[in-house]
Parts: C-alpha cells; structure tokens; sequence
C-alpha cells in the first residue's frame, strides 16, 4: 500500500468514527465544539454523508485511486478554510476549527505523501533502465 493511500485509510477510520457519532449521538461532538444541542434531523443525516464519504476514502484506498487521493487533498484544505471561515464570522463555535485543522492536517499528510510516492516511482523507474 503507498503512502498516499495509507493517509486515505487513516482518514477514512477518522470518518467511520466521527460519521455513526453524529448519526446516533450527535450533540456530545456538538458539545464538544460549543455548539448547541439539536433535536433536529439534519446533523444526523450529516453522520450518513461523513460515513459514506468514509467508504469512499476507504474504497479509495484500497484501490490506489490516485484521481480520489489528488481531490481528497483540495477538499480537505477546503473544509478547514469553511470552518474557519464559518468561526471567524460568527457562525459557529470557534472550537468547530479543530474539526478544519484534522482536515488540514490529514490533507497535507496525503499531499506529502503523494510526492513521496511519486518519488519513490521515479527512482523505481530509473532504476530499471
């Protein structure tokens, strides 16, 4: 397994823990971000499509898909930039940037990670000739 996919396979296990969590106890990650208790479907319903966007790091993974590795990547520096964004302008707790900041932290690893891997297949294919 590449480095790449390996920092998908962590980030997907990050998922399959936070996902359920949300589907079936939402308001204790709610309180740990300062945010309100809700009694409200959409939080739960965000567990189904953190969960699902696991399966897809996961099957991702295991398949090498760079395509997914690459994007992975872009989004997961988005999600840190919204967060902050969303705390900065008073939509939600500051303690919501933490969710951004193991986003943050998980796409630079699958970045770096990804020119590792790059790298190692260059010296693999000089090496041949």
């Amino acid at each position: 397994m590449s480095k790449s996919a390996y920092s998908a396979k962590v980030f997907a296990i990050y998922l399959f823990v936070v996902g359920p969590v949300l589907v079936v106890a939402p308001n204790f990650l709610l309180s740990i971000v300062q945010m309100p208790p809700t009694s409200e479907v959409w939080i739960h319903l965000l567990g189904v499509v953190v969960s699902m966007l696991g399966v897809y790091a996961w099957v991702a993974a295991k398949h090498e898909n760079k395509p997914f590795l690459v994007a992975s990547v872009y989004t997961r520096l988005f999600v840190f930039a919204a967060f902050t964004t969303f705390a900065s302008i008073g939509l939600a707790s500051p303690m919501i940037v933490f969710f951004g900041v193991a986003d943050l932290l998980g796409g630079m690893w699958t970045y770096f990670a990804l020119k590792a891997d790059a790298q190692s297949a260059r010296t693999v294919m000089a090496g041949q000739h």
